[in-house]
This record gives structure tokens, sequence and C-alpha cells, in this order.
């Protein structure tokens, strides 16, 4: 499955120029590990950093005009770093998979003569096999919504039937990869569209997984998680086997619940059920705490058959009880690395016990500097930390002790 191995931010809000993991030019740096968590106090950027997913997100679906007025953002002027005349800047660099080759993704947004957001720049490079050093090869390049594509499989490899097409966007509002990554002669860019595309980002909110919803099937949970019911169907329908073990594993990481059941209404939607120790008769969904309910879907999300290949939670210890964070921790470790197709997870938290289940390979510690702008750093490259944590001691206890800040 895609990982993402390193992604460099800059002009986005509070993050001026902040970059995790390896970059194309930054090839001896280590990647990002298949858990990333980033920690932080209360407006360090946390909420910004796992935002910009989100936005890139959007502007693949709706583009980049729209994307900057969705969710609150006010807008391209709130969204570039306060200050800054240059554009929003995104570089990715991922591998389709490990034997893979890494591409990397630029995008270039800023504004045009008429104040409208439009991608300035956009480009997909990527070394072709015979190449060992030197620039990657560009098989999408564009500058203004112009440039060149190739079409094919290969990037122009000898012996390799591979052509070189100039492009032109009827809009400059919309980014290249949706466009060309939907035409069969752009396989290259339509992996990348697709990897974006199936991006996960939890606003799982559990009052919106109270509501009962029209019965249905659907195969993944959605953003906010109001789908619930119609993805246990789902389940149940296409994995009753798979289902019952899933039910029941999830039934033991939840603090006093025995047995989690199903029941269909006369309509046909499905009710989940929750027996919880000390009581004869079951509880419905719409009964529970908000922190047993988070902790369902987010055992449901990482059970599924066919997980999204990047997940983004924001703070998942909201809501729930502190002693249940480092078994939370471990749960997602355990399902970013078990499978062959396992997701990448990114999770922000601002909680110790959550961070005590860490690596120090795995978090990254975001600050605010004196220019009033984000730094990031991961937790390994403070020797000290290192050496405590071999020692026996916590991570999360470190952080609370500021023995993982920036010295």
């Amino acid at each position: 499955m895609a990982r993402i191995e390193g992604i460099r931010i800059q002009n986005y809000r509070v993050l001026k120029d902040v970059a995790l993991g390896r970059l194309s030019t930054q090839g001896k740096l280590p990647p990002l590990t298949p858990l990333v968590a980033v920690i932080g106090k209360n407006g360090t950027g946390k909420s910004t950093l796992f935002d910009a997913f989100g936005y890139l997100s959007d502007c693949l679906e709706v583009g980049v005009e729209e994307a900057c007025d969705l969710k609150q953002r006010g807008g391209f002027d709130h969204l570039v770093s306060a200050g800054s005349k240059d554009a929003i800047q995104f570089e990715i660099y991922y591998r389709e998979s490990g034997a893979e080759r890494p591409i990397t993704y630029e995008l270039s947004i800023a504004k045009d003569s008429r104040g409208r957001p439009y991608v300035k720049s956009e480009r997909l490079r990527q070394r072709r096999k015979s190449e060992t050093r030197g620039q990657p090869f560009s098989f999408l390049e564009l500058t203004s919504g112009k440039g060149q594509a190739w079409k094919g499989q290969s990037l122009g490899e000898e012996g390799e039937e591979s052509e070189k097409v100039p492009v032109e966007l009827t809009d400059n509002r919309k980014l290249g990869i949706a466009t060309y990554g939907a035409l069969m002669e752009h396989p290259r860019i339509a992996k990348f569209r697709d990897f974006i595309g199936s991006w996960y980002l939890s606003y799982f909110t559990p009052d919106a997984a109270r509501g009962l919803p029209m019965a249905g099937p659907q195969k993944h949970l959605n953003i906010h998680g109001d789908n619930l019911g119609n993805v246990v169907q789902y389940m149940e329908r296409e994995h009753p086997r798979q289902f019952k073990t899933i039910l029941t594993r999830i039934a033991h990481k939840i603090p006093g619940v025995d047995r989690i059941q199903t029941k269909k209404t006369d309509d046909g939607r499905v009710l989940l059920c929750f027996n919880d120790r000390g009581f004869k008769d079951p509880f419905f969904a719409q009964q529970m705490s908000d922190g047993t309910l988070k902790v369902f879907a987010y055992m449901l999300l990482l059970e599924d058959p066919d997980p999204a290949p990047f997940i983004c939670i924001e703070e998942p210890e909201n809501g729930l009880y502190h002693k249940l964070l480092e078994s939370l921790a471990v749960e997602f470790r355990k399902h970013a690395t078990g499978k062959k197709n396992a997701p990448q997870l990114f999770v922000t938290t601002h909680q110790p016990y959550f961070v005590n289940a860490l690596t120090p390979e795995e978090t990254w510690v975001l600050e605010k500097g004196l220019d009033g702008f984000a730094t990031i750093h991961r937790a390994a490259d403070r020797p000290v930390a290192k050496e405590l944590v071999d020692q026996g001691l916590p991570l999360g206890n470190l952080w609370y002790g500021d023995y993982l800040d920036a010295r």
C-alpha cells in the first residue's frame, strides 16, 4: 500500500515552513513511520497540520478556490501565512509500494490578478529505472494550467513505449492530477490521484454516530461517523463471520462491555446493542457514552477489510478515560504495521498518557517559535530523550517534564 515518507508545507497559516520525514532533497533522513504522532501545546499548529491534509484532499475534489472556503477556512487570505506574499506550497514524497521508486508531488497555490486562488504550478516527479542520481524526471509538469505530461506506464525508458504530450487545463483553479488522473492514458497520474482521493480524515462526533440513518449498507465510515449503522450493515452482510469476530475483539477492548450484537429494525436498519456488565438488558448505541462510541468507531475503522491508505485522526483522546489511551495507541500501531495492506496512521494529540505508548521515532513535537510560526522536530532527534526512553522512562512523562522541547 502507498505510504508517505515525507511532507513539507509552506505558507499555510502558522506552518510557515515545516517538514516531516524524508524528502527528495533529503534522502538520508529517515522516512515517516507507519504510525506518526504529532504532539504539542495548544496553539502550536496541530489542528492546522491536520487541516492541511484536509485542504489538499478538498483541492483534489472541488478545486483550490472552493477548498479555501470549506470547513470555515475563510478564504485564501486567511490561509496564507501572516505577512507572506509567497504561494502556499506542498511537497509530498511517497512510494506506491515498498519496491517502487519514490514519487514527489509539488503543488503551489497563489492568487491571480483578479484575487482568485489558482494552481500556480504542479509537478509529479520520479526517477527512471536507469537513473540513480540527479533530478527526477517530471511526468506531469504544469504552470498556470499549461505544460506537459507523459502517456503510458513508463517514463520513456529505453525499449518501452511512452509519449510526452502538451496539455492545457480549461480552468487553472483545478488540479492537473484531478483532470489527467481520470484518463486511462495517464495511469501513473491516476495512481497518485487515487491515493490522495482515498485519504480518510476523521472528524468523528459521537452525537452524529447516535443517529439512526436510513437503511442501506455502506462500505466505509464517513468523516463524521453518522453512517456507523450503515457500515455495520455492510460488514454484517458482506463479511458475516469476520464481523462477528470483529465485534468480539472490539468488545474486549471497551471497559465494561461483555458483548456487542446487532438487531434489525422492521425497516431494515441495523441497531448496535452493547451488553454492559451489571445490566440484564443491552444498551443501544444511542444510549452509550461518548467514549464507548468513539472507541467502537476507531476499532471499526481499523478493522476495515479495505482500509484507506492514509488515515488522520485529530486528538483521539477527547472523551476517553486516560487509562484507555495507551492501549488505543498500541492498537493504532498494531493496525499500521500488522498487515501487508495496512494503512498509515497520522495522529495529533496533547495527552501524555497516549504519548507514553509511542516511540521517539514515531513522535514529532510542534512548538511555536519566537516569530509566531511553528517549528517541528522528531523526538528521536533529542539524544537525551532517546537515552531516557531506552532506560525505560515513558515518552509522555518526558514530554510532561519538557525533555522533548527544542533546546
